[in-house]
């Protein structure tokens, strides 16, 4: 069974891919379970030097993983580069990071007998990961997932499967056969890797569906990723390039990114100043130029449904670059929508497309309430000269990351995370290794008598 692949910078069929149905992913959840005892078997060096044989090969074959990407999401290359040398750094991060846990370990608690602390992995991972960052997010996941001591079966998008299918070429000569399975394929895949003998699943996505990953995956332990919708909070006092930072930021991957900019709040003194500076910074930013286009059909239909329903007062577009087909693409232009009602769908859903909203309210109190009023609680920002000020609001954001006068700044010792309907679990840093291992306490009595 193949789908049909659609480049996104132009609508047109660009190849297939395999659909994989109930023999693949058991084929695959078997192999991975066989590989499983010699895997978690070896020492966390020996581990590492396996990882780090794979991060050579992402870094030796870069460009290849760059077009990959670019053929199924439509980024530019200056996004794939960057993206690509950050997943190298992540197999070697938790290459490194493995060799240097720390276990907790007592003795004396009892008397008579010593305890200790193991950590073991959880066996086979099952991995379901988005289009917008197809192999950056499987990386997030499986870095981690593997450097514990687990083997992983990953779920690609249907429509950006194309650079794991090459990283599950590279892993098994750099890790091993069946340490790291990929099942291409569409949502019934998804669930049937869910619904199979998988000892956990980690999954990034939309609310709807990480709650059914949730339903389906029963008692087994779930990490889920879903979204979110962030708040970008500016006072009077922001620093002078904050609009053109927010637009940057709200506009990578044509703002399809969990954590992008979404809602600027901003006080009734500076309203109309931020609104005049957040469009012109916006129209800068050309789509086919400085961005690529929405993914697929139904995300720009989505896009598109939330902005027609939108009753923003004003609404300022950019532009769309000269791109071969860019009819029949996905592309859409950066956008700031201004003068909302309260609960306008563009302020309420998540977007995930290249648009900012503005809402004024009296006080920074307010401005962080309105903050905090969405259910969705994965990142946000405080943008103002007084360090003082933004710590203080920084802290009382209901979200598992804040910035101040930056956004989307991220590396792989920090954790992400989300609260409320953005998920549960951590991604990234040390923290990372503990989703994918469970401890053991082992005590021993220290005389037979």
């Amino acid at each position: 069974m193949k789908s049909t692949l659609i480049d996104p910078r132009t609508g047109a069929a660009r190849g297939t891919a395999p659909v994989s149905r109930e023999p693949e992913v058991t084929g695959a959840v078997s192999a991975a379970g066989a590989a499983l005892p010699a895997w978690s078997a070896l020492t966390p060096r020996a581990r590492a030097d396996r990882l780090g044989r794979l991060a050579a090969s992402i870094e030796t074959r870069a460009a290849e993983y760059s077009a990959c990407e670019r053929a199924g999401t439509g980024k530019p290359e200056s996004e794939t580069t960057g993206e690509i040398a950050q997943v190298a750094d992540l197999f070697r991060f938790y290459a490194t990071a493995v060799r240097s846990r720390t276990v907790p370990a007592s003795g004396g608690l009892v008397e008579g007998h010593e305890s200790w602390v193991r950590w073991e992995p959880i066996g086979v991972v099952g991995v379901v990961v988005p289009w917008n960052y197809p192999l950056l997010m499987a990386a997030w996941r499986c870095a981690p997932a593997l450097a514990a001591g687990n083997t992983v079966v990953v779920k690609p998008a249907e429509t950006t499967p194309d650079s794991l299918l090459l990283l599950a070429a590279h892993a098994e000569t750099a890790l091993g056969e069946g340490v790291l399975q990929v099942v291409p394929g569409d949502r019934t895949t998804g669930r049937l890797l869910v619904e199979s003998a998988v000892d956990m699943v980690a999954f990034t996505g939309s609310p709807a569906a990480g709650r059914d990953v949730a339903a389906r995956a029963g008692t087994r332990r779930v990490s889920l990723e879903l979204g979110g919708n962030a708040p970008a909070i500016v006072l009077p006092d922001a620093p002078p390039r904050t609009c053109a930072a927010l637009a940057e930021a709200a506009t990578y991957n044509a703002g399809q990114s969990c954590a992008a900019p979404a809602r600027v709040i901003t006080l009734a003194e500076n309203y109309e100043s931020v609104v005049a500076l957040l469009g012109a910074a916006m129209s800068e930013r050309v789509a086919g130029r400085d961005f690529g286009p929405l993914n697929n059909a139904d995300q720009a239909a989505r896009y598109d449904r939330i902005v027609a329903a939108s009753e923003a007062g004003r609404v300022t577009a950019g532009t769309v670059g000269a791109v071969a087909g860019e009819e029949k693409g996905y592309w859409r232009p950066a956008r700031v929508l201004a003068d909302l009602p309260p609960a306008d769908p563009a302020v309420t859903e998540e977007v995930f497309g290249p648009l900012l909203t503005v809402e004024c309210v009296a006080t920074a109190e307010e401005a962080l309430a309105l903050a905090n009023s969405v259910p969705q609680a994965l990142a946000s920002s405080v943008w103002t000269s007084d360090l003082e000020s933004g710590l203080g609001l920084a802290s009382r954001l209901d979200a598992g990351e804040a910035w101040v006068n930056c956004h989307l700044v991220q590396t792989a010792e920090l954790p992400h995370g989300g609260r409320g309907s953005s998920g549960h679990g951590t991604d990234l840093s040390l923290l990372a290794l503990d989703e994918y291992q469970r401890p053991k306490t082992v005590t021993v009595r220290l005389r037979s008598s």
